[in-house]
């Protein structure tokens, strides 16, 4: 298959994130991403890569049995809500799947590595749900009129004016019905991304769930040729407060922003109507939030979110935290530090944002919170400077995930538990895997829906530090030079080592942490020093079964840094299957696992 080939094919499965299976007639597979199981779609070919086809959706042919709601009236044309024409609860049944599936192939299947997958919490609101959205100005065709919503699907200049849409409630809609109409009467030009030309940027708008306090800020450049600023400015207010609405209009603000790139950024802001903030309540806390504040977009859901991570924090004893230091690493506006504050000792929140450090402390000082300490910077950076030692740790990173050497210093740190919150999975899976690798093992994961329509989940994960038994072990040392394990080219990326499993064992699945434990059995990608520990295996050598013992060699940076640590161990049928495929690439020509390095029992 090509790149331009146009086809046709049936939506298999949907991979994360948003990563339709299509197969064609002739059983070709190609990615066509914002597709739904079973649909019957076209596609053109743009990418080939690894003899993987990647295509652009061209037109669904023929809608899936799961399609049975009506979308709304912006539905194929918006780059929203993809899943919004199946049933809520089919959308968590896909969601789970997608993660159980994205889990399972780092780390192992439940059943293969221990740990609890518990489910899926939906969100309390399936529609209406957002607190806050930013609009942008633009127009839906080329020199055709003021739009002002969400781009195109697939399209970096056309806008959709989203004036129905169903995940924000009717007063986000009021305005921006009297925002577009506003400023199309007075023929104000939109910054146009091409030349840089233009005032209109964003709308920025802000709706507590609980208080029902409302906040509108137009972002804009500094262009005012033509109008007076201040008089529109003056219009503009007057048309948003003399609309109806259900909440409280709390503040109308002014942001000046004249950066090139297609970002809302404060270059510096005034009030033109009541105040610059307002505040909104979770779990019994109250929380000042400016336009600006990072804060969870689904109030309600950002509920469920937190309940989940106390709940694996506590466990059963709601006392376990007293008198213990917990860090909450990427706190955001410290929601989940304030959380924790009244059952222990401290909280010692970072963030590399300053403006949502500064909203920790006053929210902090609001909810008369003392114990609660939050650093502005980098992970990786202040981790190195924070006096207090954690005896907890909390992680909910960005979408990519936390920096490798921060993870380093985190796992060093041998706290027994972690609790790691996550918007992205892909980035958790590769996560995960290092922790494994290091000495921790999973618990439990839960999945919760944040964004009911949407293909995005959150995931919470609880972690925990190996134990071991000293009178597991005994110290065998062997020279090097006794042992045939070689060092060998990497002839294989490990998603070709699945496929060959797969393709020669009726569909079999492993895991990548299998597949580094085999290739490292068989000395593949292992350096000049090598340390490996085994527990309880049974002896392969003669008739003997009771043999116990730890093949002492010195630290090789593939394996876990933890000497003490376990983790699950790839079970007999998929170590060979993956020796078979390790000799089908001639990733090394001695194969085979040596003997004293034999599986985990």
């Amino acid at each position: 298959m090509k790149k331009g080939f146009r086809g046709t094919g049936t939506v298999e499965r949907v991979d994360f994130p948003n990563k339709g299976i299509a197969v064609t007639d002739d059983g070709d597979r190609v990615i066509v991403k914002n597709t739904i199981p079973g649909q019957k779609v076209e596609f053109v070919v743009n990418k080939v890569k690894h003899q993987r086809a990647e295509g652009r959706l061209m037109e669904v042919i023929e809608k899936s049995p799961l399609e049975t709601e009506e979308p709304c009236p912006h539905f194929g044309m918006c780059g929203g809500c993809t899943y919004q024409t199946v049933p809520y609860e089919k959308q968590l049944d896909m969601k789970l799947t997608q993660v159980k599936k994205l889990i399972s192939d780092a780390i192992g299947t439940e059943k293969e590595s221990g740990y609890e997958f518990i489910g899926i919490h939906g969100s309390p609101k399936k529609s209406e749900y957002r607190n806050k959205m930013e609009f942008s100005f633009g127009d839906e065709y080329k020199d055709g009129p003021l739009a002002l919503g969400m781009h195109k699907r697939g399209s970096f200049y056309d806008l959709v004016t989203v004036s129905d849409c169903q995940i924000v409630d009717e007063d986000f809609r009021t305005i921006l019905k009297a925002t577009l109409d506003y400023f199309s009467k007075n023929n104000i030009p939109y910054l146009h991304r091409a030349t840089h030309k233009g005032y209109l940027r964003h709308l920025l708008v802000r709706k507590a769930t609980k208080t029902g306090e409302i906040i509108v800020d137009l972002v804009t450049t500094t262009q005012t040729e033509g109008f007076n600023e201040e008089e529109l400015l003056a219009g503009f207010r007057y048309a948003l407060l003399t609309r109806h609405y259900d909440g409280i209009f709390k503040g109308v603000l002014h942001t000046k922003n004249d950066s090139v790139a297609d970002v809302v950024k404060n270059d510096g802001t005034e009030v033109l109507y009541g105040d610059s903030y307002f505040y909104e309540e979770l779990l019994g806390l109250k929380f000042k939030i400016t336009p600006f504040s990072f804060f969870q977009t689904n109030s309600l859901g950002a509920e469920v979110l937190y309940e989940t991570a106390r709940e694996f924090i506590l466990g059963d004893d709601k006392d376990s935290l007293n008198g213990k230091t917990v860090y909450d690493l990427y706190s955001g506006t410290g929601t989940i530090a304030q959380l924790m504050a009244p059952v222990c000792k401290e909280v010692v929140g970072v963030e590399i944002v300053e403006e949502a450090v500064c909203a920790a402390k006053e929210n902090a000082a609001l909810n008369g919170l003392d114990n609660c300490k939050f650093i502005a910077g980098d992970v990786l950076k202040v981790l190195d400077e924070i006096e207090e030692k954690p005896d907890y740790i909390i992680l909910d990173p960005p979408r990519d995930g936390i920096h490798p050497k921060a993870i380093g210093k985190i796992i060093e740190y041998g706290v027994e538990n972690m609790v790691y919150i996550s918007c992205k999975p892909t980035s958790l899976a590769r996560d995960l895997q290092i922790f494994m690798n290091r000495g921790y093992r999973v618990e439990k994961i839960c999945c919760v829906d944040m964004f009911p329509n949407t293909v995005h989940v959150e995931t919470v994960v609880l972690l925990s530090q190996l134990k071991q038994k000293p009178d597991d072990y005994i110290n065998v040392t062997i020279e090097l030079d006794d042992m045939d394990i070689t060092s060998a080219e990497t002839k294989a990326t490990y998603d070709e080592i699945k496929k060959y499993v797969a393709e020669h064992n009726a569909g079999m699945k492993v895991s990548n942490l299998y597949i580094s434990q085999v290739k490292r059995k068989c000395g593949i990608e292992v350096a000049k020093n090598l340390r490996v520990a085994t527990r309880r295996m049974d002896c392969l050598q003669g008739n003997s079964t009771t043999a116990a013992t730890d093949l002492e060699l010195v630290p090789s940076p593939n394996l876990p840094k933890n000497e003490d640590s376990r983790q699950p161990q790839c079970p007999e049928d998929k170590e060979s299957a993956i020796v078979e495929a390790l000799k089908h690439f001639k990733m090394n020509d001695k194969s085979n696992p040596p003997a004293m390095l034999g599986r985990m029992e």
